[in-house]
């Protein structure tokens, strides 16, 4: 059973951000994607107990954020990291395993990374994931470094589209379909 104090909010400003998109994107009719709640039970109080200040996971989560864009079915997880190297042990293996049971029902599956010091988001896409995944096994250290990163999935705020990883999904998809070729 796995217990936290307020290291609950980190990555919440960024997660404010997307909430924002996916309710422009959802007006615009061009996706419908929701935040997935983490099911937790309350430990603790503040003492207006308005504020949970302690508690624990029922189960594993799987990703932060489930939809369908023009009929694709996607999810995705949103990180923050402050340095420019990404620590693979922010991606837990039930989160992983879930993005490749995902992908392999034919959905795409991502990872959005906000690098906090540079103020860069990046798209991380699966297949991009599951390679740095797969050299771990080989002893590569358990993680990966921002200039390691395709320049192409580098996004920037546009507009009512604060996150707009739609840009990372098109793109994701026309590689796709000129790989198939």
């Amino acid at each position: 059973m796995a217990t936290w104090k307020t290291r609950g909010l980190r990555g919440s400003a960024f997660e404010s951000l997307i909430n924002s998109t996916n309710e422009y994107y959802r007006d615009k009719g061009l996706a419908l994607v929701q935040k997935i709640p983490t099911p937790i039970t309350p430990l603790k109080f503040d003492s207006d107990r308005k504020l949970i200040t302690e508690a624990y996971f029922e189960k594993d989560s799987t990703v932060d954020y489930i939809g369908v864009v023009q009929e694709l079915a996607i999810c995705f997880d949103a990180k923050e990291c402050k340095t420019d190297t990404f620590s693979m042990q922010n991606i837990h293996e039930h989160q992983y395993r879930f993005m490749e049971d995902f992908e392999k029902q034919g959905g795409v599956a991502f990872v959005l990374i906000l690098f906090t010091e540079r103020n860069d988001m990046y798209y991380l896409r699966f297949r991009e994931l599951k390679t740095y995944y797969e050299r771990i096994k080989e002893g590569h250290p358990k993680n990966f470094k921002y200039n390691e990163l395709d320049p192409d999935y580098f996004f920037e705020s546009n507009g009512l589209a604060t996150v707009p990883y739609l840009e990372g999904i098109n793109l994701d998809i026309s590689e796709r379909t000129d790989s198939e070729d």
